[in-house]
């Protein structure tokens, strides 16, 4: 028999690869099939599953919640695979990058006026950069590990380092701050964002679907050039200050 569900808390291929994986080992299910674009599951079992069993499994993630849905699913033949669709994101550039906009505004407004020479400027823009984007990840870990595990050459082999790579941010954007040992913080903020900007080329060339979790699980933002630009733009300014010491 075959079922069909509503989900929450899917915001990316992650999401949803967790979750199949974590309700496909409840025995006596046979096939999970998750539409993302619906936040809906179709799953096909053996004998009657009781919704709290499916829940009960969710328990270790809260962010993922299943719920009965009015109607239920025909019986899906084995060869059929409901998969994901193709629907286009119908807001405009300006719309979908209005929260990356504001922030690098704010980040940029607050340097100009704190900074009395370009040098300075700089250090407070990487400071704010790191100290603001390090506290939108932290608002949800798990969905950010989740989502940066799907394109980041490091978080890929060792998943954990999704759940470090906010506090590196944090430490950065405090180091910057205070102005803690030049050279060593440059070092580090270039190799970080050079190897953060090398995931998100080879997901932007392979046009992979992928959200980009920059300011973490909080916004929809889609991976593009945008989100190279910016990565880029942290690794350039950090060899500019490397050169000017």
């Amino acid at each position: 028999m075959t079922h069909q569900y509503q989900l929450s808390g899917l915001t990316c291929d992650g999401c949803v690869a967790t979750v199949k994986k974590i309700l496909s080992q409840i025995n006596g299910i046979q096939s999970v099939e998750i539409n993302s674009n619906r936040d809906e599951a179709t799953i096909t079992m053996a004998q009657h599953i009781a919704t709290d069993t499916l829940k009960a499994a969710l328990n270790g993630h809260p962010k993922y919640q299943i719920n009965d849905t009015i109607r239920v699913a025909k019986e899906v033949p084995p060869s059929v695979s409901i998969g994901f669709t193709d629907e286009k994101d119908t807001r405009s550039w300006l719309e979908t990058y209005k929260p990356l906009l504001l922030i690098f505004g704010y980040v940029t407004l607050v340097s100009c006026f704190a900074g009395k020479d370009w040098m300075t400027m700089m250090r407070y823009f990487m400071a704010g950069f790191f100290l603001v984007f390090s506290f939108f990840k932290m608002l949800d870990l798990r969905g950010f590990a989740d989502s940066y595990r799907m394109y980041d050459v490091i978080a890929k082999a060792v998943p954990a380092y999704g759940f470090i790579y906010p506090f590196i941010e944090l430490w950065l954007g405090i180091a910057f701050l205070i102005n803690f040992n030049p050279f060593v913080t440059n070092i580090i903020a270039l190799v970080v964002m050079g190897l953060s900007a090398i995931g998100v080329i080879q997901s932007v060339l392979d046009k992979r679907k992928i959200k980009c979790v920059c300011l973490g699980a909080v916004f929809n933002l889609p991976m593009s050039t945008v989100t190279i630009v910016e990565d880029l733009l942290m690794v350039a300014m950090s060899a500019t200050m490397l050169l000017m010491l």
